[in-house]
Formats: structure tokens, sequence, C-alpha cells
């Protein structure tokens, strides 16, 4: 195993790997792809603004793994925002029960996130949805050109594809660019009057200089060598906190026993898996009612005194007298959403610098193989009539 203290230098962007070069190059990304989506932006107005008038529209957030959990991330205040029926749904579930979840006589938007676009289930679900709806049109947010889904969708009616730039297609194993430029990409068409320009500069900057201030403050939680670490966060920072449990598990090779849950759900059961080995990391929302609750659990888990280290990140130090917490700067008014950016890169950066201390290659964790950049084995079974 390699010193904890050495893996934290090799997370500098001049590092040969890709995962290093892909979690470093993320405000470069975003705004590669803020220019990406402005060019296309009279045709995506044309294509949702109807959609979007439509009272009885249902949209259907899908994808697998890390894309499933972009669905999650936005599904909550996107359809406060929208006041539209919004569900995340991943394509998994899709896949092996389309009648439990496709309703056939419901206008239906499916909105498909994929960084490369060849998952079978990713497929799959698009085929199923035109199938099983009586009017589906779909949106489908990918970043390579050569994939399946974006080839299909750009020559589909009642659709739209929106190509990322080809620096959001991840070459590592895990995705990091790639989730979070699809998350913007998701904000910015779904919600252009609040990720303006001006926002998305924001977020850059806090992306920036999260990724400046990251050694300081993940050399010490690498140093401790924390065998569990759970993520907890509400709302759309759940659907995050799932995405970050992910990344530490895959790049860790399950090294890391990782756990993802809501703040307030984490008392109804799982709070059993803190042991003095854990290490908690809550992401503060931003809500000042959602924010007392965030903050109550982090008091309790350092009241209790069983978690090796309790840590939040916060967008502002209000209500963190006594607390183990890091702010992240310049984003003291910013909406969870915007939050969502930098709270990821810190979480990406420590699953990078756990694998790494493990002895693990982040750009190929899994040292059985059988777990792939692109999901293999699955046999798409038809679905009776």
């Amino acid at each position: 195993m390699s010193n904890p203290h050495d893996t934290i230098a090799t997370t500098d962007p001049s590092y040969s790997d890709w995962t290093s070069r892909e979690i470093h190059q993320q405000p470069a990304a975003w705004s590669e792809a803020r220019a990406v989506l402005a060019a296309m932006e009279p045709a995506a107005r044309r294509f949702l603004a109807p959609l979007l008038a439509r009272e009885n529209l249902r949209i259907i957030l899908t994808g697998a793994g890390s894309s499933a959990y972009l669905g999650r991330c936005l599904a909550p205040e996107l359809g406060a925002s929208l006041g539209r029926r919004v569900e995340a749904i991943a394509t998994t579930d899709l896949v092996a029960g389309p009648r439990l979840y496709l309703q056939r006589d419901v206008p239906t938007l499916l909105v498909s996130f994929a960084r490369s676009g060849n998952s079978p289930e990713s497929v799959a679900a698009v085929e199923l949805a035109e199938q099983h709806l009586s009017e589906c049109h779909q949106l489908i947010i990918t970043c390579n050109a050569e994939g399946t889904l974006y080839r299909r969708g750009a020559r589909q009616t009642r659709s739209l594809a929106v190509l990322l730039p080809d620096l959001t297609h991840d070459r590592g194993f895990a995705m990091t660019s790639s989730f979070s430029s699809m998350l913007l990409a998701a904000w910015s068409l779904f919600a252009p009057e609040t990720f303006t320009d001006d926002a998305c500069m924001r977020i850059g900057r806090a992306g920036a200089t999260t990724l400046e201030a990251a050694p300081t403050l993940l050399r010490p939680l690498l140093a401790r060598q924390f065998r569990r670490t759970v993520y907890l966060g509400s709302g759309g920072l759940n659907g995050l906190a799932n995405e970050a449990a992910l990344k530490l598990l895959e790049l860790s090779d399950g090294g890391v026993a990782a756990l993802s849950e809501s703040t307030l759900g984490f008392r109804h059961g799982p709070k059993t898996f803190v042991t003095p080995d854990c290490l908690a990391i809550v992401f503060l929302s931003s809500n000042q009612l959602t924010r007392r609750y965030d903050v109550d659990l982090v008091r309790e888990l350092q009241s209790d005194g069983i978690a090796g280290r309790v840590l939040a990140l916060s967008g502002t130090d209000a209500d963190l007298e006594g607390l183990d917490a890091w702010v992240v700067p310049g984003m003291n008014e910013a909406s969870d959403a915007e939050l969502a950016f930098p709270y990821l890169l810190v979480a990406q950066l420590y699953a990078y610098g756990m694998s790494l201390s493990l002895g693990c290659t982040p750009d190929n964790p899994s040292a059985s193989g059988v777990v792939n950049r692109v999901v293999k084995g699955v046999t798409i079974h038809q679905v009776e009539d």
C-alpha cells in the first residue's frame, strides 16, 4: 500500500492517468458544454417549449448507474420549478418491468443520460418507451458521437439529441466530467432562467477553488484510511450522495464500504453503519428548512462520538458553530443545484485518493475484471404481449 500522504499529490492534473485529468478538467469541460448548449439553444427551445407548456406532461429522467443518479439529483428541484410530473427511473428498472413504469396514454418526455450511449439497457429503454407509450418524446444527453443512443436519437422524429464536447467523454473507468457536464446540460436546458451564464461562471470558479483547496482538505482524511464512508444529503443532494458513494466503491474496487442515505432517513436503521472506522460526509442544503435537519444530524453524529470523523460541506458558514465543516468559497447564496458541483469534486477526489492509497489503478480499478467501463453480460429479453 502506498503512503496515503503521497496520494493527494497525484491529484495534480499533470499526473498521467485519465481519471485525474478528467476530474481536474471539469471547470473547462463545463465551459465547453455551455458553448455547445448556447449554439443549439434555438433548437432546444423549439423542442422543449411546446412540451413543457402541457400540464399533463410526464418527464422521466433515466440512465444506468451514475447516469441514473443524475436523474435523482435533478428530479426534486426540477419538478418544483417546472410544476410538472418529474420522476427519476433507472433504465435498469424500465427494462426489467416496463409495464410497471410506463403509462401508455400519458404523454411522456423520456430524458436519457449516457456517457457512451452503448449500454444495453440505455438503448432498450428508449425502444421500450416508444413501443409502450402512445406519445413518446425523447431528449438524449450524451458525450459520445459514435454511441448507439446518439446516432439513433439524431435520426428519430419526436427527439432531440444533445451531444456534449468530446472532452466530456471520460476515458477512465468512472464517470467524472461526463456526470457533472450532463448535470450542467440538463439544468441549462430545463432551467435557463436560473442557470444563466453568470451562474455557470460562478459554478466554474467554485470548481476551480475546490480543486485548489482539496489537497489541504483531503490529506488528513486519506491519512486515516477509513474503511467505511457514508454520504448524506437531502432532496437532490441525496442523489448526489448516491453518486458519491458509488464513486468510492468503484475506484476503491470495493475496498471501502460506502453507503448513501437521506439526512432524515439515516436514523431509521442505516445509522448502524457508523463505526469508529467510518467517515461521515454530509452535504448541507442551502434551503433554510432542509438545512436545519442536516445540521441537526451533523451535531448528533458528532455528539454520539462513534464515527471516526464527521465532515459537513456547506455553501455558507451560518449555523456551523462547533462543527467540523468546509465552506465552499463564493457560494454563500448558491442553490443546492449549484452546490452539487463543488460537492461532487470533493467526493471524486476523495475516491481517487483512496483508490491510489489502496493500490488500485483508478483508470481500471476492478482487479477481477467483473465490472467494466461499459456494462457487459446483459441479455435483453423480449417483452411478452
